[in-house]
Protein backbone atom coordinates (compact mmCIF):
# COMPACT_ATOMS: atom_id res chain seq x y z
CA UNK A 1 0.00 0.00 0.00
CA UNK A 2 1.43 3.38 -1.01
CA UNK A 3 1.64 6.16 1.53
CA UNK A 4 0.12 9.41 0.31
CA UNK A 5 2.66 12.08 -0.59
CA UNK A 6 2.13 15.54 0.87
CA UNK A 7 3.87 18.52 -0.67
CA UNK A 8 3.77 22.15 0.43
CA UNK A 9 6.26 24.78 -0.76
CA UNK A 10 6.11 26.20 2.77
CA UNK A 11 7.46 23.02 4.40
CA UNK A 12 10.61 24.11 6.26
CA UNK A 13 12.17 20.67 5.72
CA UNK A 14 12.47 21.50 2.03
CA UNK A 15 15.18 24.00 2.99
CA UNK A 16 17.24 21.06 4.26
CA UNK A 17 16.75 18.63 1.36
CA UNK A 18 13.71 18.67 -0.95
CA UNK A 19 14.94 15.99 -3.33
CA UNK A 20 13.69 12.80 -1.60
CA UNK A 21 10.19 14.30 -1.61
CA UNK A 22 10.55 15.32 -5.25
CA UNK A 23 11.47 11.72 -6.10
CA UNK A 24 8.32 10.43 -4.39
CA UNK A 25 6.22 13.00 -6.23
CA UNK A 26 7.64 11.95 -9.61
CA UNK A 27 7.02 8.30 -8.83
CA UNK A 28 3.63 8.32 -7.12
CA UNK A 29 2.01 11.73 -7.63
CA UNK A 30 3.26 13.43 -10.81
CA UNK A 31 0.17 15.63 -10.63
CA UNK A 32 -0.11 16.57 -6.97
CA UNK A 33 -2.90 18.61 -5.40
CA UNK A 34 -2.48 20.31 -2.04
CA UNK A 35 -6.10 20.77 -1.03
CA UNK A 36 -5.39 23.11 1.88
CA UNK A 37 -3.50 25.58 -0.32
CA UNK A 38 -5.43 24.68 -3.49
CA UNK A 39 -2.26 24.44 -5.54
CA UNK A 40 -1.13 21.79 -7.99
CA UNK A 41 2.42 20.63 -8.67
CA UNK A 42 4.01 18.93 -11.68
CA UNK A 43 7.32 17.16 -11.03
CA UNK A 44 8.25 15.04 -14.07
CA UNK A 45 10.59 16.51 -16.65
CA UNK A 46 8.30 15.85 -19.62
CA UNK A 47 5.35 17.58 -17.94
CA UNK A 48 7.28 20.57 -16.60
CA UNK A 49 9.11 21.11 -19.88
CA UNK A 50 5.87 20.92 -21.89
CA UNK A 51 4.10 23.37 -19.57
CA UNK A 52 6.95 25.88 -19.77
CA UNK A 53 6.64 25.83 -23.55
CA UNK A 54 2.85 26.24 -23.51
CA UNK A 55 2.09 29.85 -22.45
CA UNK A 56 -1.38 29.64 -23.96
CA UNK A 57 -2.34 26.82 -21.60
CA UNK A 58 -0.08 27.65 -18.65
CA UNK A 59 -0.30 31.42 -18.31
CA UNK A 60 2.12 33.75 -16.51
CA UNK A 61 -0.41 36.60 -16.33
CA UNK A 62 -0.90 36.22 -12.57
CA UNK A 63 2.83 36.06 -11.93
CA UNK A 64 5.39 33.30 -11.28
CA UNK A 65 5.24 33.41 -7.45
CA UNK A 66 2.70 32.42 -4.81
CA UNK A 67 3.02 35.50 -2.59
CA UNK A 68 -0.47 36.94 -2.27
CA UNK A 69 0.80 40.52 -2.37
CA UNK A 70 2.17 40.06 -5.90
CA UNK A 71 -0.14 37.35 -7.24
CA UNK A 72 -3.00 38.24 -9.57
CA UNK A 73 -3.81 40.29 -12.67
CA UNK A 74 -1.68 43.23 -11.45
CA UNK A 75 1.45 41.11 -10.95
CA UNK A 76 3.08 42.75 -13.98
CA UNK A 77 3.22 46.02 -12.05
CA UNK A 78 5.84 44.39 -9.82
CA UNK A 79 7.25 41.57 -11.98
CA UNK A 80 7.14 43.28 -15.41
CA UNK A 81 7.32 40.85 -18.36
CA UNK A 82 7.84 37.92 -15.99
CA UNK A 83 4.12 38.24 -15.28
CA UNK A 84 2.95 38.61 -18.87
CA UNK A 85 2.03 36.33 -21.76
CA UNK A 86 2.78 36.94 -25.44
CA UNK A 87 2.41 39.29 -27.21
CA UNK A 88 2.77 41.79 -24.33
CA UNK A 89 5.59 39.73 -22.89
CA UNK A 90 7.40 39.73 -26.22
CA UNK A 91 7.14 43.51 -26.66
CA UNK A 92 8.26 44.36 -23.14
CA UNK A 93 11.10 41.85 -23.03
CA UNK A 94 12.40 43.22 -26.33
CA UNK A 95 13.12 46.55 -24.59
CA UNK A 96 16.00 44.95 -22.69
CA UNK A 97 16.81 41.68 -24.45
CA UNK A 98 19.58 43.13 -26.64
CA UNK A 99 21.55 44.05 -23.52
CA UNK A 100 21.64 40.40 -22.45
CA UNK A 101 22.30 38.57 -25.71
CA UNK A 102 25.15 36.02 -25.63
CA UNK A 103 27.41 38.06 -27.93
CA UNK A 104 27.24 41.15 -25.71
CA UNK A 105 27.73 39.01 -22.61
CA UNK A 106 30.86 37.48 -24.14
CA UNK A 107 32.15 40.99 -24.82
CA UNK A 108 31.83 41.77 -21.12
CA UNK A 109 34.13 38.93 -20.08
CA UNK A 110 37.29 41.04 -19.58
CA UNK A 111 35.45 43.52 -17.36
CA UNK A 112 33.73 40.72 -15.41
CA UNK A 113 37.11 39.08 -14.85
CA UNK A 114 38.52 42.36 -13.51
CA UNK A 115 35.59 42.66 -11.08
CA UNK A 116 36.04 39.07 -9.94
CA UNK A 117 39.77 39.47 -9.36
CA UNK A 118 39.22 42.64 -7.38
CA UNK A 119 36.89 40.87 -4.96
CA UNK A 120 38.89 37.65 -4.75
CA UNK A 121 42.24 39.20 -3.90
CA UNK A 122 41.13 40.56 -0.54
CA UNK A 123 39.24 37.38 0.41
CA UNK A 124 42.01 34.99 -0.61
CA UNK A 125 44.71 36.97 1.21
CA UNK A 126 42.89 36.46 4.52
CA UNK A 127 42.94 32.68 4.18
CA UNK A 128 39.38 32.42 5.44
CA UNK A 129 36.20 34.14 4.35
CA UNK A 130 32.47 33.72 3.94
CA UNK A 131 32.10 32.59 0.36
CA UNK A 132 28.57 33.99 0.06
CA UNK A 133 28.99 37.45 1.53
CA UNK A 134 32.58 38.05 0.38
CA UNK A 135 32.45 36.55 -3.12
CA UNK A 136 29.14 35.17 -4.38
CA UNK A 137 27.07 38.20 -3.35
CA UNK A 138 29.49 40.92 -4.37
CA UNK A 139 30.44 39.86 -7.89
CA UNK A 140 26.92 39.49 -9.40
CA UNK A 141 25.78 42.76 -7.84
CA UNK A 142 28.70 44.68 -9.30
CA UNK A 143 28.30 43.06 -12.72
CA UNK A 144 24.55 43.65 -13.08
CA UNK A 145 25.00 47.15 -11.64
CA UNK A 146 27.59 48.06 -14.27
CA UNK A 147 25.42 46.65 -17.02
CA UNK A 148 22.37 48.59 -15.88
CA UNK A 149 24.20 51.70 -14.70
CA UNK A 150 23.68 51.58 -10.94
CA UNK A 151 25.95 54.15 -9.25
CA UNK A 152 28.87 52.49 -7.44
CA UNK A 153 28.00 54.27 -4.20
CA UNK A 154 24.51 52.73 -4.13
CA UNK A 155 25.44 49.09 -4.77
CA UNK A 156 26.09 47.91 -1.23
CA UNK A 157 22.80 49.37 -0.03
CA UNK A 158 20.93 47.96 -3.03
CA UNK A 159 22.36 44.52 -2.25
CA UNK A 160 21.28 44.84 1.38
CA UNK A 161 17.76 45.87 0.37
CA UNK A 162 17.42 43.01 -2.12
CA UNK A 163 18.36 40.54 0.60
CA UNK A 164 15.80 42.11 2.93
CA UNK A 165 13.14 42.16 0.22
CA UNK A 166 13.27 38.51 -0.75
CA UNK A 167 14.44 36.54 2.27
CA UNK A 168 12.09 35.95 5.10
CA UNK A 169 12.21 34.32 8.54
CA UNK A 170 11.40 30.61 8.92
CA UNK A 171 7.67 30.00 8.89
CA UNK A 172 6.74 33.16 6.97
CA UNK A 173 4.42 32.28 4.09
CA UNK A 174 4.05 35.69 2.53
CA UNK A 175 5.80 39.01 2.27
CA UNK A 176 6.60 40.43 5.70
CA UNK A 177 6.43 44.13 6.59
CA UNK A 178 10.24 44.15 6.36
CA UNK A 179 10.06 42.71 2.84
CA UNK A 180 7.56 45.36 1.77
CA UNK A 181 9.59 48.17 3.33
CA UNK A 182 12.74 47.03 1.52
CA UNK A 183 10.86 46.81 -1.79
CA UNK A 184 9.62 50.35 -1.31
CA UNK A 185 13.13 51.59 -0.59
CA UNK A 186 14.43 49.86 -3.72
CA UNK A 187 11.70 51.49 -5.79
CA UNK A 188 12.80 54.91 -4.50
CA UNK A 189 16.33 54.14 -5.65
CA UNK A 190 15.08 53.10 -9.09
CA UNK A 191 13.11 56.33 -9.51
CA UNK A 192 16.15 58.40 -8.56
CA UNK A 193 18.46 56.51 -10.93
CA UNK A 194 16.08 56.90 -13.87
CA UNK A 195 15.58 60.59 -13.10
CA UNK A 196 19.34 61.10 -13.21
CA UNK A 197 19.55 59.37 -16.61
CA UNK A 198 16.74 61.49 -18.01
CA UNK A 199 18.74 64.57 -17.05
CA UNK A 200 22.14 63.14 -17.99
CA UNK A 201 21.90 60.28 -20.52
CA UNK A 202 24.66 57.68 -20.69
CA UNK A 203 25.27 54.47 -22.62
CA UNK A 204 23.85 52.04 -20.06
CA UNK A 205 20.57 50.18 -19.73
CA UNK A 206 19.15 52.80 -17.39
CA UNK A 207 19.41 55.33 -20.21
CA UNK A 208 17.77 52.89 -22.62
CA UNK A 209 14.81 52.47 -20.28
CA UNK A 210 14.56 56.18 -19.51
CA UNK A 211 14.24 56.87 -23.24
CA UNK A 212 12.16 53.82 -24.19
CA UNK A 213 8.53 53.79 -25.26
CA UNK A 214 5.80 51.17 -25.41
CA UNK A 215 2.73 51.40 -27.62
CA UNK A 216 3.88 54.84 -28.75
CA UNK A 217 4.18 56.35 -25.27
CA UNK A 218 7.22 56.72 -22.99
CA UNK A 219 7.52 54.10 -20.28
CA UNK A 220 5.98 55.23 -17.00
CA UNK A 221 8.02 55.27 -13.81
CA UNK A 222 6.02 52.27 -12.62
CA UNK A 223 6.89 50.27 -15.75
CA UNK A 224 10.56 51.16 -15.42
CA UNK A 225 10.60 50.32 -11.71
CA UNK A 226 9.11 46.89 -12.46
CA UNK A 227 11.67 46.25 -15.21
CA UNK A 228 14.59 47.35 -13.06
CA UNK A 229 13.34 45.34 -10.11
CA UNK A 230 13.16 42.24 -12.26
CA UNK A 231 16.57 42.76 -13.87
CA UNK A 232 18.48 43.70 -10.72
CA UNK A 233 17.07 40.97 -8.52
CA UNK A 234 17.15 38.25 -11.18
CA UNK A 235 20.66 39.18 -12.28
CA UNK A 236 21.84 39.11 -8.70
CA UNK A 237 19.88 36.32 -7.03
CA UNK A 238 20.32 33.48 -9.53
CA UNK A 239 24.08 33.97 -9.89
CA UNK A 240 24.54 34.33 -6.14
CA UNK A 241 22.78 31.04 -5.36
CA UNK A 242 24.40 29.22 -8.29
CA UNK A 243 27.87 30.16 -7.05
CA UNK A 244 27.15 29.14 -3.47
CA UNK A 245 25.68 25.81 -4.51
CA UNK A 246 28.63 25.08 -6.82
CA UNK A 247 31.14 25.85 -4.06
CA UNK A 248 29.28 23.66 -1.56
CA UNK A 249 28.74 20.60 -3.74
CA UNK A 250 32.30 20.55 -5.06
CA UNK A 251 33.42 20.55 -1.42
CA UNK A 252 31.06 17.68 -0.59
CA UNK A 253 32.33 15.57 -3.51
CA UNK A 254 36.15 15.78 -3.69
CA UNK A 255 36.40 13.65 -6.84
CA UNK A 256 34.17 16.09 -8.68
CA UNK A 257 36.09 19.01 -7.17
CA UNK A 258 39.28 17.64 -8.69
CA UNK A 259 37.60 17.73 -12.11
CA UNK A 260 36.19 21.19 -11.45
CA UNK A 261 39.61 22.54 -10.50
CA UNK A 262 41.14 21.03 -13.64
CA UNK A 263 39.64 23.46 -16.14
CA UNK A 264 36.05 22.19 -15.99
CA UNK A 265 34.34 25.32 -14.68
CA UNK A 266 31.68 25.32 -17.43
CA UNK A 267 30.70 21.74 -16.54
CA UNK A 268 30.82 22.68 -12.86
CA UNK A 269 28.27 25.42 -13.52
CA UNK A 270 25.95 23.30 -15.65
CA UNK A 271 25.86 20.27 -13.35
CA UNK A 272 25.28 22.48 -10.32
CA UNK A 273 22.36 24.16 -12.08
CA UNK A 274 20.85 20.74 -12.75
CA UNK A 275 21.68 19.06 -9.45
CA UNK A 276 20.62 21.85 -7.10
CA UNK A 277 18.62 24.32 -9.15
CA UNK A 278 18.53 27.82 -7.57
CA UNK A 279 14.95 28.55 -8.72
CA UNK A 280 13.08 25.51 -7.48
CA UNK A 281 9.74 26.22 -9.15
CA UNK A 282 7.69 28.76 -11.05
CA UNK A 283 3.93 29.21 -10.93
CA UNK A 284 1.52 29.21 -13.85
CA UNK A 285 -2.26 29.64 -14.12
CA UNK A 286 -4.15 27.05 -16.15
CA UNK A 287 -6.31 28.69 -18.82
CA UNK A 288 -8.49 25.64 -19.54
CA UNK A 289 -9.42 22.31 -18.03
CA UNK A 290 -6.68 19.74 -18.57
CA UNK A 291 -6.30 16.05 -17.81
CA UNK A 292 -2.80 14.80 -17.09
CA UNK A 293 -1.89 11.28 -15.95
CA UNK A 294 -5.59 10.65 -15.42
CA UNK A 295 -6.00 13.65 -13.12
CA UNK A 296 -8.29 16.54 -14.05
CA UNK A 297 -6.89 20.01 -13.43
CA UNK A 298 -9.51 22.79 -13.53
CA UNK A 299 -9.30 26.03 -15.43
CA UNK A 300 -7.81 28.70 -13.18
CA UNK A 301 -5.70 26.23 -11.20
CA UNK A 302 -2.43 27.52 -9.75
CA UNK A 303 0.19 25.07 -10.97
CA UNK A 304 3.71 24.87 -9.58
CA UNK A 305 6.19 23.67 -12.19
CA UNK A 306 8.85 21.98 -10.06
CA UNK A 307 11.89 22.71 -12.18
CA UNK A 308 14.29 21.32 -9.57
CA UNK A 309 12.35 18.04 -9.42
CA UNK A 310 12.34 17.79 -13.21
CA UNK A 311 16.12 18.22 -13.26
CA UNK A 312 16.47 15.09 -11.10
CA UNK A 313 14.21 12.93 -13.31
CA UNK A 314 16.02 9.65 -14.03
CA UNK A 315 14.00 9.23 -17.22
CA UNK A 316 16.10 12.07 -18.64
CA UNK A 317 19.25 12.02 -16.49
CA UNK A 318 20.55 8.52 -15.66
CA UNK A 319 21.70 8.20 -12.04
CA UNK A 320 20.14 11.62 -11.54
CA UNK A 321 20.87 11.79 -7.80
CA UNK A 322 24.61 11.76 -8.48
CA UNK A 323 26.60 15.00 -8.78
CA UNK A 324 28.63 14.29 -11.92
CA UNK A 325 30.55 16.81 -14.00
CA UNK A 326 30.80 14.29 -16.85
CA UNK A 327 27.02 14.31 -17.28
CA UNK A 328 25.20 15.47 -20.42
CA UNK A 329 23.12 18.37 -19.08
CA UNK A 330 21.74 19.76 -22.33
CA UNK A 331 18.15 18.83 -21.41
CA UNK A 332 18.26 20.54 -18.02
CA UNK A 333 15.62 23.24 -17.63
CA UNK A 334 17.35 25.21 -14.87
CA UNK A 335 16.61 28.52 -16.61
CA UNK A 336 13.07 27.58 -17.62
CA UNK A 337 11.92 27.21 -21.19
CA UNK A 338 9.68 28.64 -23.86
CA UNK A 339 9.15 32.42 -24.07
CA UNK A 340 10.11 32.87 -20.42
CA UNK A 341 13.55 31.27 -20.77
CA UNK A 342 15.69 33.28 -18.36
CA UNK A 343 16.96 36.45 -20.01
CA UNK A 344 20.00 36.48 -17.73
CA UNK A 345 21.10 32.89 -18.42
CA UNK A 346 24.14 33.87 -20.54
CA UNK A 347 25.26 36.34 -17.87
CA UNK A 348 24.82 33.84 -15.02
CA UNK A 349 26.80 31.20 -16.92
CA UNK A 350 29.66 33.57 -17.74
CA UNK A 351 29.81 34.92 -14.18
CA UNK A 352 29.79 31.44 -12.75
CA UNK A 353 32.52 30.20 -15.06
CA UNK A 354 34.80 33.19 -14.46
CA UNK A 355 34.41 33.21 -10.67
CA UNK A 356 35.08 29.48 -10.43
CA UNK A 357 37.99 29.70 -12.89
CA UNK A 358 39.65 32.41 -10.86
CA UNK A 359 39.12 30.56 -7.59
CA UNK A 360 40.55 27.33 -9.00
CA UNK A 361 43.61 29.21 -10.24
CA UNK A 362 44.41 30.44 -6.72
CA UNK A 363 43.15 27.78 -4.34
CA UNK A 364 44.52 24.27 -3.94
CA UNK A 365 42.18 23.03 -1.21
CA UNK A 366 39.33 24.44 0.84
CA UNK A 367 37.10 23.48 3.73
CA UNK A 368 33.61 24.65 4.60
CA UNK A 369 32.48 24.80 8.23
CA UNK A 370 29.32 22.72 7.81
CA UNK A 371 28.00 23.57 11.27
CA UNK A 372 28.05 27.30 10.51
CA UNK A 373 26.48 27.19 7.06
CA UNK A 374 23.17 29.03 6.75
CA UNK A 375 20.54 28.47 4.08
CA UNK A 376 18.25 31.15 2.73
CA UNK A 377 14.58 30.96 3.65
CA UNK A 378 12.29 31.58 0.69
CA UNK A 379 9.57 29.46 -0.84
CA UNK A 380 11.20 28.96 -4.23
CA UNK A 381 14.91 29.88 -4.02
CA UNK A 382 17.43 27.30 -2.84
CA UNK A 383 20.89 28.35 -1.79
CA UNK A 384 23.08 29.60 1.01
CA UNK A 385 23.22 32.79 3.03
CA UNK A 386 26.57 31.84 4.58
CA UNK A 387 29.40 29.43 3.68
CA UNK A 388 32.35 29.94 6.07
CA UNK A 389 35.43 28.81 4.16
CA UNK A 390 39.12 28.29 4.89
CA UNK A 391 41.58 27.80 2.04
CA UNK A 392 45.07 26.63 1.16
CA UNK A 393 46.65 28.45 -1.75
CA UNK A 394 48.29 26.66 -4.64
Amino acid sequence: MRVAVEYSPYDEQLNVDPYPLYARLRETAPVHHNEDLDIWALSRHADVDAALRDPAGFSSANGPLLDSAIWGPDAHKVMSFNAMDPPGHTRTRALVSAAFNPRRMAGLEPRIRDIVRGHLEAAVERGSFDFVTDVAATVPMDVISELIGVPAGDRAEARRLINLAFHRPPGARDLTPENAEAMGALAEYYVRWVGERRRTPGTDLLTTLAQASADGAPLTDQQIIALLGLLVTAGYETSLRLLGNAWYWAWRYPQQRALAFDGRSADWVEETLRYDTPVQYVVRTLTEDRTLHGVRLPRGARVLLLVAAANRDSEVFPDAERYDLDRDTHRAISFGGGPHFCLGAPLARIEGRIVLDELAARIGEYEIDQDRTVRVHTTNIRGFASLPTTIKLR
